[in-house]
């Protein structure tokens, strides 16, 4: 019974991550109502720079609040302002 419980699980575990995949860069053709083709294009690169940015500004305020030596609520409050811009160097 452990055995097909695991199987399960791990089925369903593979399946859900395939559902998650982001959705191919490259334009990609769908016929419409009229039947002809359409051409449409995903674009993601503005949400990746963003997701960079983002993760370099965490990283140095991080790496700010270690050299302070911040620790527990205090860290987390000079995390949040640090990463709203609220705080200098």
């Amino acid at each position: 019974m452990k055995v097909l419980s695991a199987l399960a699980l791990t089925a369903l575990l593979s399946t859900t991550a395939a559902f998650a995949q982001n959705p191919a860069t490259s334009p990609s053709t769908s016929p419409n109502a009229s039947g002809s083709s359409t051409t449409t294009e995903h674009s993601s690169s503005s949400s990746s720079t963003t997701t960079s940015s983002t993760h370099a500004m965490k990283k140095a305020c991080k790496k700010q609040a270690k050299e302070k030596g911040l620790t527990g609520a205090d860290k987390t409050q000079y995390m949040k302002d640090c990463e709203a811009g609220k705080t200098s160097g």
